[in-house]
Order: structure tokens, then C-alpha cells, then sequence
């Protein structure tokens, strides 16, 4: 499969994307987490986007793959390549965590009570701070991660291509 859009390579246009998304799905999901309101807004929509950006990933870097076999095996292109891979763990970490946080509070009622019946108080304070504290490791590792990956892929692209010569007449 040719990985191109009117004649770029689909990679280029791609990454744009998933570097909106994977922020925008970890902001909402610790919004779900935190904010009650937020939550209530955001409802389905949450999880929707983490699956979309899990749909993503792996055919960004499919198209990645097969940008990397036509621009030439570069060190800087090799660490790229080696830290994209990295993400797709990430990202499915996201969107368990979305889909949780969805499931559980979308469930507050009846659910909840149970499992605060089964657990105890403290048992259930204690999966209440370790689902957020998981949700919220998980968005910031996804996130920073990410940065890492693009700031590889930046700089396989534009390192030593780049001057930082003035313009003439400014």
C-alpha cells in the first residue's frame, strides 16, 4: 500500500493529527477524572476520542515504516523510529483508562454503591485514588511521550537542514 496524499507522504499529514489528539484525549480523560461537570459534558465523547486515536497510531506508523524506507536509514531517523513505537502501549493504556473512568461513573448509582458495600469504605477510597492516580499517569505518560517521539522525528527531519542566517533585510 502507498502511504501518499496528493503526492506527500501520508506520515507527514498523519502525525498532525495524532499529535492533537493523544493530548486531547489524555486532557479529556483526566477532565473526566477530576472535574463532575466536565465529566457530565464530556460523557461518551471521551472514550470515542481515545478510540479514535488508538485507531491512529498504528496506521500512523505503518505510513511512518514506509516513509522510513524511501528517505534512507538515518541514525536520527532509526531513534524515531525506535521511540514511535513506544506510543501504541501508551495509547492503549489511554483508552482503558477513558473507558473506565466512563463505564464507572456512568454506573454511579446502583454500581457504585455495591462495590463501596463489597469493598468497605476505605477499600473503596483506596480503588478511587488508585483508578485516578492511574488515569492521570497514564495521560501524562502519553503526552510526554509523544513530545519525545516528536521532538526525535523533528529533529530526523530539519537537523542541520535548518540555519538560523537572518533574512536579508530584516
Amino acid at each position: 500500500m502507498d502511504f501518499v496524499l496528493n503526492g506527500l507522504p501520508l506520515h507527514v499529514l498523519m502525525v498532525h493529527a495524532v499529535i492533537v489528539l493523544v493530548p486531547l484525549a489524555a486532557l479529556a480523560t483526566v477532565l473526566s477524572l477530576v472535574w463532575p461537570a466536565a465529566r457530565y459534558r464530556l460523557g461518551l465523547v471521551t472514550p470515542i476520542l481515545a478510540l479514535a486515536v488508538l485507531a491512529l497510531v498504528p496506521v500512523t506508523m505503518a505510513a511512518g515504516s514506509w516513509l522510513q524506507a524511501r528517505v534512507g536509514d538515518t541514525p536520527a531517523v532509526r531513534t524515531h523510529a525506535g521511540l514511535a513505537v513506544s506510543l501504541l502501549p501508551w495509547v492503549i493504556a489511554l483508552f482503558i483508562a477513558a473507558v473506565l473512568q466512563w463505564l464507572v461513573f456512568r454506573r454511579q448509582g446502583a454500581g457504585l454503591r455495591a462495590l463501596r458495600r463489597r469493598l468497605g469504605a476505605g477499600g473503596y477510597r483506596a480503588v478511587t485514588v488508585l483508578g485516578l492516580v492511574a488515569g492521570l499517569l497514564v495521560s501524562a505518560g502519553s503526552v510526554a511521550d509523544l513530545a519525545i517521539i516528536g521532538e526525535a522525528g523533528t529533529r530526523a527531519v530539519w537537523e542541520g537542514v535548518f540555519s538560523d542566517v537572518p533574512l536579508p533585510g530584516r
